[in-house]
């Protein structure tokens, strides 16, 4: 199952509805049947596994859910420090987690900067090598605000600690697509826990409009 970002009301409907059928499962106890609508493929799924992909599910609409309520505190007035604030991280890293993802809805054209996918390499490459200067020399002026220096490597540091030290690039390629005015590279990373993925993107200008590390599921 795919969870985009579109209307909050529908991703936290479906949110709840499945959160009733995995509350009830478990209620049921091992080996309880679950009472399925229909639509949902696991009419023939045993209870157990279907409560394992029910979960998956509600930890994808959780992620959209939360993210559709931060660019709502956003576009409402609500500052980066804030936002930063009630996720209980700083607004450093509220603005990398959430600050200019694009959404797949928005991928309808060819790439703007077509060598966008060896920009992000380098990019990403040195501000895990600690090379913040010259990660900071491609930002653009929104950008270069929220992450100084200093807050380039606090922002490393937090991505450290959650997914331990970074080894290498990963496979395959860096995948590149446009979304609305930004050209946006996903890029393949092995950290100490497992890969990831890094997000680079880029105005039409070619500065650094977003900087992320994602787990390698994220839309």
């Amino acid at each position: 199952m795919d969870a985009g970002l579109g209307d909050f009301g529908t991703v936290t409907s479906e949110l709840a509805t499945k959160a009733r059928l995995l509350a009830s499962q478990a209620a049921a106890g091992p080996g309880g049947a679950m009472d399925l609508p229909p639509g949902l493929g696991l009419t023939d799924c045993p209870p157990e596994l279907g409560a394992v992909t029910l979960a998956r599910e509600l930890g994808v609409l959780a992620t959209a859910a939360l993210r559709l309520a931060v660019e709502r505190a956003y576009t409402g007035g609500r500052s980066w420090e804030e936002i930063g604030g009630q996720l209980g991280i700083s607004p450093q890293a509220a603005f990398q987690r959430f600050g200019r993802a694009p959404t797949p809805a928005a991928q309808t054209a060819p790439p703007a900067i077509t060598d966008a996918g060896d920009r992000a390499i380098t990019v990403l490459t040195n501000w895990l090598e600690e090379r913040y200067d010259q990660v900071a020399a491609t930002f653009d002026e929104t950008m270069a605000q929220a992450f100084p220096v200093d807050g380039l490597a606090l922002a490393r540091n937090q991505v450290i600690a959650t997914a331990g030290p970074y080894q290498r690039l990963g496979d395959p390629e860096p995948v590149v697509r446009q979304a609305g005015d930004y050209t946006v590279a996903d890029v393949p990373l092995v950290f100490g826990s497992g890969q990831m993925k890094g997000r680079v993107s880029f105005d039409r200008s070619g500065r650094v409009a977003g900087l992320y590390v994602l787990p390698p599921a994220t839309p």
